[in-house]
């Protein structure tokens, strides 16, 4: 039996020519206690679909029902959980939760809503954090307390839009497992809006993708048995099947061609003596040990006493290799990478960059945050021209130019060179972070979570435009990230950090995949989801709480190097 119905919905905002179509067309029936899933990007109107469903826009065209009624406003039978926390500062954890049931039931017993409140607050395991106030909880805890209070409206419908999205990726996954956990014991209708294709299959019954154009897209049962255990789901050849079928729709619908080369690489020389052509890049430098961590550590002070962050981080990697840095939240991964850029003292030891230790920050060493930084008031043109300029100090003007414009090209940017920065959406901004870093022919390339805050569709492009362009300059590159998926793609090694404090090295995977890479190559291939498992079973280690070099794994044999020093 359907619970929540479109008919031939269209939104629009706006009026005329002037109006944006937002959603075409839209047909759709939720079934009562199913677990739906909506799959789709930044603009193909997800959060619009959701607003529809629990009532806070109106259709520009057609009917939205609810058990066979027109939903013309909100309504407790529909809960809704945003992205965003909405949570009342000045309230208990327990004051959020019954602020739900006082505007839902006002005759409601004062003992009895402090038993209802308590029993949610349980249900999402903060108990211990009743007292407490939104300042003093972590992003996921104020998350959970969304959840609390919305199950506490006892709605029918679960309505969730990207709740997960803001949360680092050991949170959601938590808070992923306890939100199916909490379905099944009420087997309440839901619908998930998300970007992200694991999350879909692992809690819904059935997704749906919304294409770039507003329209519904194709349709996938998802019939692999519950519960679905994440590392298992690694080995299930559904799991495989259906993740690769997703992934090629969103990508064969999402994801632009690339532009098309139309410009050259000018024979210019750069401040480090890196030779004129691409192909000749990094002749001259060392080979072999290009750059090596030797006894690293990172030692903050604190009013009781000094805090090790980092310790003995001992790696040595060659000349064009790509590694990617992958650990839990606080495992000292960008402590690395900031004592590598020069931007963050080091405490002990020594790195060592083509011979010479690194001191203080440098050109040599380009670095991509997860944001860009870009000055808003300057073009894409002029946001790369600041690094350009000081880089190639005796080419002349029209040299600069070509210089900024290939790299603006090949980051898929050549129509949009003259665009200030502040109009520029989130990911456009980041391609011009790639774009300058590569600009200044670095002899490495420092890689700080530069996808984070992307959509995954955005995310996935970016990663195939930073490897197309990787693939022409075979520059040194490091990339700290906390998604396994991007960090196998990425690397030629994955290096896996134990959790802090004393974070140190606990694990080293070879990744012998073939380049270049594509993500559907990659799900493809038969080895891939051995390397996957190496890296989840050893997050999955760390998952609670384990830390320190001393309960570190050894760097593994197989497929692997078989020590930090031979590495």
């Amino acid at each position: 039996m359907s619970i929540l119905t479109f008919e031939n919905v269209s939104k629009s905002f706006g009026q005329g020519t002037h109006a944006t179509h937002v959603l075409k067309d839209i047909d759709l029936s939720v079934k009562e206690g199913e677990f739906l899933v909506l799959l789709g990007f930044s603009g193909t109107g997800k959060s619009t679909l959701i607003n529809l469903m629990a009532g806070l826009e109106k259709p520009t065209s057609g009917t939205v029902t609810f058990k066979g009624k027109p939903v013309t406003g909100p309504g407790p039978e529909r809960g809704v959980i945003f992205q965003s926390y909405s949570l009342m500062p000045w309230l208990t954890v327990a004051g959020n939760v019954q602020l739900a049931l006082d505007s839902v039931f006002p005759g409601m017993s004062r003992a009895e809503k402090a038993e209802k409140t308590a029993h949610f607050i349980k249900m999402v395991g903060l108990s211990y954090a009743a007292s407490r106030r939104p300042a003093e909880l972590s992003g996921g805890m104020r998350q959970r307390v969304n959840v609390a209070r919305a199950l506490a409206m006892n709605p029918e419908v679960l309505l969730l839009d990207e709740p997960l999205s803001a949360l680092d990726a050991l949170t959601r996954a938590n808070l992923g497992d306890e939100i199916e956990q909490i379905w099944n014991e009420d087997k309440k209708t839901c619908v998930l809006i998300t970007n992200d294709v694991d999350e879909a299959i692992l809690l819904g019954d059935r997704i749906i993708a919304l294409n770039p154009d507003g329209t519904l897209g194709q349709e996938f049962p998802v019939a692999i048995p519950r519960p679905r255990d994440r590392s298992a789901m690694n080995h299930d050849e559904g799991f495989k099947a259906l993740r690769l079928a997703v992934t090629n729709y969103l990508m064969d619908v999402g994801i632009q061609a690339k532009a098309e080369e139309t410009r050259h690489l000018p024979n210019v020389t750069a401040i480090h003596n890196l030779p004129k052509a691409i192909s000749d890049a990094q002749k001259g430098m060392l080979e072999q040990r290009f750059l090596s961590f030797e006894g690293l550590h990172k030692v903050y002070p604190t009013p009781k006493g000094p805090l090790t962050v980092v310790e003995d981080f001992n790696l040595k990697m060659d000349r064009g290799e790509f590694i990617s840095l992958i650990g839990h939240s606080g495992c000292g991964k960008s402590t690395v990478l900031t004592m590598t850029a020069g931007l963050n003292a080091i405490s002990k030891g020594v790195i060592k960059l083509d011979g010479f230790d690194v001191k203080g920050a440098d050109p040599e060493r380009a670095v991509v945050f997860q944001s860009p930084n870009l000055f808003p008031w300057l073009s894409a043109k002029e946001n790369v021209a600041i690094g350009v300029d000081k880089v190639y100090p005796r080419a002349s003007a029209a040299e600069k130019r070509d210089v900024i414009e290939y790299y603006l090209e090949r980051v898929g940017l050549g129509d949009a060179m003259d665009r200030p920065a502040h109009s520029m959406s989130n990911g456009m901004k980041q391609r011009v972070g790639i774009a300058r870093a590569f600009a200044l022919s670095p002899k490495l390339l420092l890689l700080d979570e530069p996808f984070g805050m992307l959509d995954s569709l955005t995310r996935w492009e970016l990663q195939e435009v930073l490897m197309e362009v990787w693939s022409r300059t075979k520059v040194t590159a490091i990339c700290v990230t906390h998604d396994v998926d991007e960090a196998i793609l990425l690397a030629d090694r994955v290096v896996m950090m134990t959790n802090g404090p004393q974070a140190t090295i606990g694990k080293i995977t070879k990744v012998d995949l073939p380049r270049p890479r594509t993500r559907k190559a990659l799900l493809e291939h038969p080895d891939y989801y051995l390397y996957r498992e190496q890296v989840l079973s050893f997050l999955e280690e760390y998952e609670h709480g384990a830390k320190g070099k001393s309960q570190a794994p050894q760097p593994e044999t197989e497929k692997s190097d078989s020590s930090q020093e031979a590495a």
